[in-house]
């Protein structure tokens, strides 16, 4: 489904802020692959995402996707086919704007780039809006003529979550969405992030800070460290591994021990 090979990124090159984000970064993903991916800040997480979203053009390598190449292909045409959820809740919604309108944008954005040159939605599309919104037993099924400014971040948070998937994408990118939550709120989206990836098939990469996480959810493991990929588990090798395990695996692949207090005291 995504196939990114030897991809480079290199932002204020020449300079005193010469950062190598991306050093020669290679992943496969396939149909259905459910990846959750640990690391330590400037590990290389978010601008993988913000790579493969083309928020920018990497300086090297290539990216596939559903076996078409968008290396070069703009963001907002990526967008007909990528899903993304960002950790900041507000962000991915308009917040003056009604529930109902930023699904109807959601859904206009996707069928417009699939080829459908209706620009209105029908009361069929508001129907499934609504049925939609009542699967986060939430109640906003019952608010869709309200501002979305108005809602809680667990809210705006499963909002963007139905809006990314109204459409299923070729890839869902979730960046550490349930990360500015509280607790149970977060216990809860993050329930419903698993549940319409499976129900969908969906292939999906999570960024997460929680070990726990890392390893429970999906079928694969990613860690990576100075902008490189430097773990990739899955299959049996994973299934019986422990925290203290995937720790010492990064270890080895990294070549020193992870010094991120954030996911260390998630342990």
């Amino acid at each position: 489904m995504l196939k990114i090979t030897n991809i480079k990124k290199t932002f204020h090159p020449g300079t005193v802020n010469e950062k190598l984000a991306l050093n020669d970064v290679s992943l496969t993903v396939e149909d259905g692959d459910f990846a959750t991916i640990i690391g330590s800040n400037g590990a290389g997480k978010s601008t993988l995402f913000n790579s493969i979203a083309g928020s920018f053009f990497v300086d090297e390598g290539s990216i596939e996707l559903d076996g078409r190449d968008i290396t070069y292909v703009p963001e907002y045409l990526r967008a007909v086919q990528i899903g993304r959820l960002f950790q900041d809740p507000m962000k991915g919604t308009a917040p003056h704007m009604t529930i109902e309108e930023n699904l109807a944008l959601a859904y206009l954005r996707v069928a417009k780039g699939r080829g459908n040159i209706f620009s209105r939605i029908s009361q069929k599309q508001k129907n499934i809006f609504r049925e939609r919104l009542a699967q986060l037993d939430m109640g906003l099924e019952d608010r869709m003529n309200q501002p979305v400014g108005l809602l809680s971040g667990g809210q705006r948070q499963a909002l963007t979550l139905q809006m990314a998937t109204l459409f299923p994408p070729k890839i869902l990118l979730l960046d550490e969405h349930t990360a500015a939550l509280d607790p149970a709120t977060a216990d809860k989206v993050l329930e419903l992030t698993k549940r319409i990836v499976r129900e969908n098939h969906l292939s999906c990469l999570m960024i997460t800070h929680n070990m726990h996480s890392a390893l429970e959810l999906g079928n694969r493991t990613l860690m990576m460290d100075a902008g490189k990929i430097v773990l990739d588990i899955a299959g049996e090798e994973r299934k019986g591994l422990t925290v203290d395990g995937l720790l010492e695996k990064f270890n080895a692949g990294a070549g020193k021990e992870l010094d991120n207090d954030r996911i260390l005291f998630s342990k």
